[in-house]
């Protein structure tokens, strides 16, 4: 009897061993490991770099070095706080301190209801707002955003330059998984496992759009070829972990 109720202890174990090993979770369809901010062995022999280490924003600066409070470290994620938690006046968006200019980024992401966010690259310091500079892959709460809604500002869209292809996008306040390549001025936007856009930076079809669009006044969008990765705090939560990039 000891004998039998020692086996059925290690079975309990190695099973609850086993079951807490491969926890994992579903993000619109996509089946893996539950991450942690950190990199895989695999990922690191294959020279990604960790952006965010899950515990403090090392390696993160405030645009122009303003002073900021809208910004936290919260639960492994870096949270912007909403209008009315007392960050109000000083706000700014996050950005890496170091710059990139060809690499595959991937992130995960979840926005609040009505929330408006956005992750840029190639960003530089020498105009007024990053956007006058990097152009923008956008998050949003596609249905319940109470502002003028295009195709162009829907999630994953090239911020008011281009529409997506994207069916995949998940609730609000559940996490999606994005990924941005920019390889020789050619540009891919990913979400949740599936290419829903490819444009190239400088093109006659990209410049073409410039013109029709908001940043057909702001001469420097789209032209650094080299800037900070930017999240960007547009006044509402919103959640990025697992920030990990590739330079290439």
């Amino acid at each position: 009897m000891k004998n039998y109720s020692f086996i059925l202890l290690c079975l309990l174990l190695a099973t609850a061993c086993n079951k807490n090993k491969n926890q994992h979770e579903t993000i619109a369809g996509i089946d893996t490991l539950k991450r942690t901010n950190d990199l895989t062995e695999t990922q690191a022999k294959e020279g990604w770099i960790n952006l965010f280490n899950g515990t403090s924003l090392d390696g993160w600066k405030f645009f122009k070095d303003k002073e900021n409070n809208s910004w936290e470290v919260v639960d492994g994620t870096l949270h912007c706080k909403p209008f009315g938690e007392g960050a109000e006046n000083k706000r700014s968006d996050l950005m890496t301190i170091d710059q990139y200019e060809n690499f595959e980024i991937t992130f995960d992401w979840k926005i609040s209801a009505q929330g408006n966010s956005g992750i840029m690259f190639h960003v530089t310091e020498e105009f007024n707002e990053p956007y006058e500079s990097g152009p923008e892959y956008q998050i949003l709460d596609d249905t319940g955003y109470p502002g003028e809604v295009k195709d162009v500002h829907l999630t994953g869209a090239n911020y008011d330059m281009q529409a997506t292809t994207n069916t995949s996008v998940n609730p609000v306040e559940e996490w999606n998984t994005g990924k941005i390549i920019v390889n020789n001025k050619v540009v891919e936007h990913w979400l949740n496992g599936e290419k829903i856009l490819t444009y190239e930076l400088g093109s006659a079809e990209w410049q073409k759009r410039k013109l029709e669009s908001k940043w057909k006044d702001f001469p420097g969008y789209g032209m650094a070829g080299k800037g900070h990765i930017d999240l960007q705090d547009h006044g509402n939560e919103v959640w990025f972990r697992n920030l990990f990039i590739k330079p290439l």
